[in-house]
């Protein structure tokens, strides 16, 4: 596969200051949470438009780990300028041949991930983050998949905070 930045501009997201935000966790893409998000990450990082975003990170690893996925066959891929539809039907041919009730299991799993089940220094880091930017009556954070919808206390979004909190 050769890459073809070009194709890979029409299709990635601004991640810079805010201007746009990767895909929900919860969104999937060839059947799995956390896909259709990585895919936004690693395109803007492709084009560096990535801003505060990283590409394999943590977050993206544990899908990758799941599926069994290589990064590096996974971003060749993306850097070939490979639409969704074409990323969604080589991760069913290269991802690891599970059940869908496992795979279903995984993602609910995933989606229901609480602070609480993050690493330790995640889970500093977050303390931290939620303590200075996170309006102090939103209880939705206790579930890093809520920390999504969540706006700070400037308004913005902190679609950027799940990212964050697994890129360090």
């Amino acid at each position: 596969m050769h890459e073809d930045l070009e194709k890979v501009k029409l299709l990635a997201r601004d991640l810079r200051d805010g201007k746009e935000f990767p895909r929900s966790p919860r969104a999937t893409l060839g059947g799995y949470v956390l896909a259709a998000r990585a895919v936004d990450k690693c395109r803007a990082v492709l084009v560096d438009w990535h801003g505060e975003y990283h590409s394999n990170c943590p977050l993206d690893q544990r899908w990758l780990n799941f599926a069994e996925i290589h990064y590096g066959d996974f971003r060749a891929l993306v850097a070939s300028g490979a639409s969704d539809d074409e990323i969604a039907a080589w991760i069913e041919k290269n991802a690891k041949k599970r059940s869908r009730a496992e795979i279903v299991a995984w993602n609910n799993k995933e989606r229901d991930l609480r602070l609480s089940d993050l690493p330790h220094e995640l889970q500093e880091y977050m303390e931290n983050y939620i303590h200075r930017y996170v309006p102090r009556n939103r209880s939705e954070v206790a579930r890093a998949s809520g920390l999504r919808d969540v706006r700070n206390r400037d308004g913005r979004a902190t679609s950027l905070v799940v990212s964050q909190l697994l890129a360090i």
